[in-house]
């Protein structure tokens, strides 16, 4: 359904591998060695600089680096889906191995507003046309600005109950403005192009969409 939606946006499907390399993962992701976010992914390494990947983000580098390898800097609209992996206890609400789609749009003159647009429409599509979405100021290293993404409670009408924990809102994902760093890494010019991405989990939307109170209920008997 996912797949579905954005390809009727134009959007093309983007695949990278599951085993990842270091530099991708993380350094062109603005992660460098040492950097304290990376602890917010604890990770399966394979050696040194060999793991399972954390997120589909890395797939953004392949994507950008394919373009100036064929062709030089160019406007780039993918989303990633795919598995992820994670060295995270198993409860109801986390699991090891997940599944993710990024997103991620680069052009001239790309703002806020666009990354805005896109998310709203991703909702209502998603989960009906009276769901609202609201930002939040965060961090993430990859972007800048970055935001969390919030969703009206389907349960309450943004009224406030238990399942919203009496906010009326729901968290959703992450996104936010492309870093330009990343761009730079990448072979794009921040002063000519930006861009934005977002993270959804897969299984988290699938929850809220299907009332399901347990992820474990998508891969045991």
């Amino acid at each position: 359904d996912l797949e579905n939606l954005f390809l009727g946006m134009g959007y093309e499907v983007a695949e990278g591998p599951e085993v990842e390399t270091d530099h991708y993962n993380f350094e062109l992701m603005n992660l460098p060695k040492g950097h304290p976010a990376r602890d917010m992914q604890d990770t399966f390494y394979i050696d040194e600089n060999t793991l399972m990947r954390t997120h589909t983000s890395p797939v953004q580098a392949h994507v950008m680096l394919d373009k100036i390898a064929n062709g030089g800097a160019q406007p780039i609209k993918v989303i990633c889906p795919g598995k992820t992996y994670r060295r995270d206890d198993d409860d109801a609400t986390h699991s090891h191995q997940f599944a993710q789609c990024e997103g991620l749009v680069v052009d001239k003159n790309i703002t806020m507003a666009d990354l805005k647009g896109t998310l709203e429409l991703f909702v209502k599509k998603m989960f009906g046309e009276k769901r609202e979405i609201r930002l939040r100021p965060s961090y993430f290293p990859f972007t800048e600005p970055s935001v969390e993404v919030d969703i009206s409670c389907g349960n309450c009408g943004g009224k406030g109950c238990s399942m919203c924990k009496g906010t009326g809102w729901i968290e959703i994902l992450g996104a936010g403005m492309v870093n330009p760093h990343v761009l730079e890494m990448c072979g794009y010019d921040p002063k000519e192009w930006q861009g934005f991405a977002f993270g959804i989990g897969l299984e988290r939307v699938a929850m809220l969409k299907y009332d399901i109170d347990n992820i474990r209920d998508f891969y045991n008997d």
